[in-house]
């Protein structure tokens, strides 16, 4: 890059100069009555060089024009603060979550599916799992190794614990998991397809302990409205039946309310993924970039090239070239 660039509109002095040479040449013209007296010069190869020295002249100056414009080198150093945000997913995997209204899913795979794409948008966030049915339990703490966290995210599944749906247990598995920890922003996602059954915390007493430690909860409830179809084992294969939806969206309302968070209700894998995105345009982490420029000068190179053209030209000019014979 360069400091100065104008300087480069003194470049249009070459044409100029090289006018006004050619000029010169043609005024510097001497008659003869025969040309029989030429033939007696010696010939010399140096002729061919005659325009030397103003060819160096001409350089120089196209060097200083260069130099006064100041070229220089640039090196940049970024330093990029991050003020992350500790996000906790708890995830339903009880029985209920193998119905099949999200085809050709069920629900549980296309939530751990649109879970993993979520994970993938992170880029400084530290991400953790919490798994839930009778009991809750975590799948793995908060990190930064995505790669890892999505292996533990497919790992899971229907079956691992005793059955049930324990929303309160696993709300406060998740805030025990973040209530030390001196991010910015403290986030939980509850992702479930039903009521609160089992265990000895009711989701909103474990909610109102989350918003007393600054953790902002969004809750989704999962299923499409009225029934759905549920796989059954049977003697004679896998068959249907059709079992209801019953989503606490009362309850899952109240405990966004209570952390300042949203209640979202997802009817297919296109809605929930939609609502990921949400989630993820409304916890971004704010990055701040600082950066800093360090200029090197590299016009002495190009001053010093341009003085030796110029004193070569002259001294060729005054010399060798100044009588060619």
């Amino acid at each position: 890059m360069f400091a100065h660039p104008q300087f480069f509109l003194l470049l249009l002095l070459v044409p100029l100069m090289v006018f006004w040479y050619v000029k010169k040449q043609k005024r510097a013209q001497i008659q003869f009555s025969t040309i029989s007296l030429l033939k007696e010069v010696d010939k010399t190869s140096l002729k061919k060089f005659r325009h030397m020295p103003f060819i160096f002249r001409c350089l120089a100056v196209v060097l200083m024009v260069v130099a006064l414009a100041r070229p220089q080198s640039t090196s940049e150093t970024k330093e990029v603060l991050t003020e992350g945000i500790d996000i906790m997913l708890a995830l339903d995997i009880s029985s209920s979550m193998l119905a099949e209204d999200f085809q050709p899913k069920n629900r549980i795979q296309a939530a751990k599916e649109v879970a993993a794409e979520f994970i993938d948008g992170r880029m400084s966030d530290r991400i953790g799992l919490v798994a839930f049915s009778g009991m809750s339990f975590t799948q793995c703490p908060l990190t930064l190794d995505y790669g890892l966290l999505k292996k533990l995210l497919s790992e899971i599944g229907v079956g691992m614990i005793e059955d049930g749906t324990a929303i309160g247990m696993a709300i406060a598995n998740g805030v025990n998991r973040l209530r030390d920890l001196k991010a910015k922003s403290k986030v939980m996602i509850l992702l479930t397809d039903g009521q609160n059954n089992r265990g000895e915390l009711d989701p909103v007493t474990a909610a109102q302990t989350a918003a007393a430690l600054g953790i902002k909860v969004y809750t989704i409830g999962v299923g499409s409205r009225g029934q759905a179809p549920y796989p059954v084992d049977t003697p004679f294969g896998k068959r249907y039946q059709m079992v209801p939806v019953d989503v606490d969206e009362d309850m899952l309302k109240e405990v966004a309310r209570l952390t300042d968070g949203r209640y979202f209700r997802a009817t297919n894998e296109d809605k929930l993924r939609e609502i990921y995105g949400e989630i993820d345009e409304l916890e971004k982490t704010k990055i701040k970039v600082k950066e800093y420029r360090r200029y090197e000068e590299l016009f002495y190179g190009y001053l010093w090239l341009a003085l030796a053209f110029l004193t070569t030209g002259v001294v060729l000019g005054n010399t060798r070239f100044r009588k060619i014979p």
